[in-house]
């Protein structure tokens, strides 16, 4: 399988040389955290994609992360505020017309959504939406391996000041969590020659029944 060697190959990069990442493989990634899972496949978040080095010198301002600025590009996983009504009649009204289907093809389906996140708190709905930017994160973790460009996946930010500067509230939006794009600095990074240190597999999984 030659994801697990992809897998062996990366780690969270903690310097970038100055290479930057082509526009083609950066629609790469973004075309495989689109394809990802997604639960009930309405996809509660946006991705943006921050290459502007005075944008990436302000969002991080007083941050620990240097790859905020020192990378090729910056993800910003950013999820819904809210799982309104009008977004899941126009999600079905997609899936409808994705899938050669007539108009209200999928009312259940679409009444079982309403009825799913009408019933929950706005906080509760931002929480699992925050949980389904997680899984795309993990697919573009995956995909950037795959066309061997380096990573690093980050939460240690300031959340507030990445949705004043990126006016995210006004799009429904707060950042979740961040992933920088680029190539490894082998030089100067130490953690790039190291060895990949896990759990042993027996330890780490178990097979029950």
């Amino acid at each position: 399988m030659e994801l697990i060697n992809h897998l062996k190959w990366r780690y969270a990069t903690k310097k970038y040389n100055t290479e930057k990442v082509s526009e083609e493989k950066v629609n790469q990634i973004l075309e495989a955290i689109n394809l990802t899972a997604s639960s009930c496949g309405i996809q509660p978040y946006r991705v943006l994609v921050i290459s502007n080095p005075e944008i990436r010198a302000q969002l991080g301002a007083g941050s620990f992360n240097g790859q905020i600025v020192n990378s090729s590009h910056l993800l910003v996983f950013a999820a819904f505020n809210e799982i309104s009504i009008t977004y899941i009649e126009e999600y079905i009204k997609m899936a409808e017309k994705q899938r050669n289907l007539p108009e209200g093809g999928m009312d259940e389906f679409s009444k079982k959504l309403t009825g799913y996140f009408s019933a929950n708190t706005q906080e509760a709905n931002a929480i699992w939406a925050n949980k389904q930017a997680y899984i795309g994160l993990g697919t573009a973790l995956a995909a950037a391996a795959e066309l061997k460009i380096d990573t690093t996946p980050m939460e240690g930010f300031d959340a507030q000041q990445f949705d004043e500067i990126l006016g995210l509230k006004a799009k429904g939006l707060h950042a979740v969590v961040l992933l920088s794009l680029g190539y490894r600095d082998t030089e100067n990074d130490y953690f790039a020659n190291l060895a990949k240190v896990r759990l042993p597999i027996e330890e780490f999984s178990a097979f029950v029944g």
